[in-house]
């Protein structure tokens, strides 16, 4: 698992040091990174074309570090459920997460990685956004997130992220948004999702307004480096709002 496509491309098609430079025959090659569907689509055509018998899987990840730590990811795997190796990487995968999902073919571990960070990408605005709303109209967030809890705006950002600090006591938001999954990333998966909906033909009313968000965040000094639910400090939220409200 390495950050971006130039990344992966050196770790399999460098000619001195790349793993096209060994012998793979036979051998299952899984890659995790989330990167652009082009560049694995060349990983995967060039390892065919050497080594026929080897077999490579797109297997990206969703739960940052903090499911990484403790086990939890969820692993979009780029092959059907009959695959011949479907049982063994489901084997190797769990001992790391606890849901495999097949995703239909080469690519779509990948294409589903996309839409999913696209989708938590803008939950996670909105959800700031709201926040904000409440906290700057006087509403304890407390009471805000309890209510998200049981309502229709209820999701995971919600429940174990939530971008104002102080909310989830575990949440990156809670630890001066350490951690986490980085505000940069969380752009460059934005945007290749952008991409791939360009690509397909698909019509984006969030698109560039979600992009341009972790973008602004990604350039400023008080975000960057941070986790992407950081953009609750990118509008201005308040931060101390239990100093104003109280502890309990």
């Amino acid at each position: 698992m390495v950050p971006e496509g130039s990344h992966v491309q050196i770790v399999y098609l460098d000619p001195e040091h790349g793993l096209l430079a060994a012998d793979l025959s036979k051998k299952i090659l899984v890659d995790c990174s989330t990167i652009d569907i082009a560049t694995s689509q060349l990983v995967s055509q060039n390892i065919h074309e050497g080594y026929p018998t080897a077999h490579f899987y797109d297997a990206p990840v969703s739960g940052g570090s903090l499911g990484a730590a403790k086990g939890t990811l969820t692993f979009m795997l780029g092959c059907k459920s009959e695959d011949a190796n479907f049982s063994a990487l489901e084997e190797l995968l769990k001992i790391m997460g606890t849901s495999v999902f097949p995703c239909g073919g080469l690519s779509n571990g990948l294409l589903a990685k996309l839409c999913n960070n696209y989708c938590s990408g803008l939950i996670a605005i909105a959800t700031a956004e709201a926040f904000d709303i409440a906290v700057r109209s006087g509403m304890d967030p407390r009471v805000l997130h309890r209510i998200f809890r049981t309502s229709t705006a209820g999701s995971t950002i919600n429940e174990k992220c939530n971008p104002v600090p102080g909310i989830c006591p575990e949440a990156p938001a809670s630890k001066g948004y350490e951690g986490g999954f980085k505000v940069e990333l969380m752009k460059k998966d934005f945007a290749l999702a952008v991409d791939a909906a360009h690509e397909a033909g698909a019509t984006l009313k969030l698109g560039e307004a979600g992009l341009n968000t972790y973008t602004e965040a990604s350039n400023d000094p008080r975000c960057k480096g941070l986790d992407s639910r950081v953009v609750y400090r990118l509008l201005g939220g308040d931060e101390k709002w239990q100093e104003h409200l109280g502890e309990s």
